[in-house]
């Protein structure tokens, strides 16, 4: 942060405190001592309002309120770069209650992390445990069924990027995975992008509508431009992470609009790594988790949902 934008908060948050001093300071100097009759003129649906001074309990209230105020903020960050008398930081408290759950879990965690995945596979804990780590990181993307939503795979059809043996998908989780799907708009025109949007759909099996025509002039195109890494065939590389054209599988969408967005722009997604985040003996029971729901096997979670 600035010194400019440090020196600007300290001001408007001192300011603040300021003003509501005086407001408070003002009102009970001009309030009346003594409890009375008399009402301030203000009526609504014939409610009156009397004309007395605030309660002492109140008036404290406030007062307590404006030193706990000062207290905070001399002893935490509230004031632009201040740090605070005790140097506390969000990012402390994070790796302060890590580092507990470290102590209470880690153990186990690193004894699960030994086995291997046939081992994990028949160890309905050790799947739980690995099904809760991916529900608090990795079902914002893909959601909590793990059947994931639109540019965020589905990690239940057997279908993968990448591959879905046990290593590779640790791999990913480990290291992450960075798209790289070109823009072939600029290359092929909006012409060819719709020429070729329409073959690979056709190859899927989807009923375009296209001529004769279109469809073999978008092959044309395709084996020029899109199968030095979809395969002459469209079957895919998951080297790569080049999908499989020839299923019903889309990332992004089947539709005509979507498929041509697709090759006019192209689709960098991104998979973040977890092994900073999460370390390898959580990354080894999520692995084992998506590998377990990926081969139908399920958890005790899913037959839970089931009854």
């Amino acid at each position: 942060m600035s010194s400019f934008w440090s020196g600007w908060i300290i001001v408007l948050t001192l300011t603040c405190l300021g003003l509501v001093t005086y407001l408070l300071y003002s009102t009970v100097k001009s309030q009346r001592k003594e409890l009375t009759d008399e009402t301030t003129g203000h009526a609504f649906d014939g409610i009156e309002e009397y004309d007395n001074p605030m309660p002492q309990w109140w008036t404290w209230m406030f007062v307590l309120t404006l030193l706990f105020a000062v207290v905070y903020f001399f002893l935490y960050p509230g004031l632009g770069s201040w740090k605070g008398y005790l140097g506390w930081t969000s990012a402390g408290e994070l790796e302060a209650a890590q580092a507990k759950h470290d102590r209470k879990y880690g153990e186990q965690f690193r004894s699960l992390a030994a086995k291997s995945v046939d081992e994990l596979l028949e160890n309905p804990k050790a799947l739980a445990m690995g099904e809760r780590v991916f529900t608090n990181n990795c079902a914002i993307c893909h959601a909590s069924d793990a059947r994931g939503s639109f540019g965020f795979p589905n990690l239940r059809d057997g279908d993968w990027l990448y591959g879905g043996e046990f290593d590779t998908i640790k791999a990913t989780l480990l290291h992450g995975r960075q798209g790289q799907m070109p823009a072939w708009g600029p290359v092929l025109g909006e012409k060819g992008v719709a020429q070729v949007s329409a073959f690979v759909r056709n190859m899927s099996g989807i009923d375009t509508g296209a001529s004769a025509a279109d469809l073999e002039a978008g092959k044309g195109l395709y084996q020029t431009t899109c199968s030095v890494c979809h395969a002459a065939d469209g079957s895919g590389n998951k080297a790569l992470g080049a999908p499989n054209l020839t299923d019903n599988t889309w990332l992004y969408g089947s539709s005509k609009a979507q498929v041509e967005y697709t090759v006019r722009n192209g689709r960098n997604g991104v998979m973040p790594p977890w092994e900073a985040i999460l370390g390898e003996e959580k990354v080894h029971l999520v692995s084992a988790y998506i590998y377990s729901i990926s081969r139908g096997k399920g958890t005790p979670a899913d037959a839970a949902a089931e009854k």
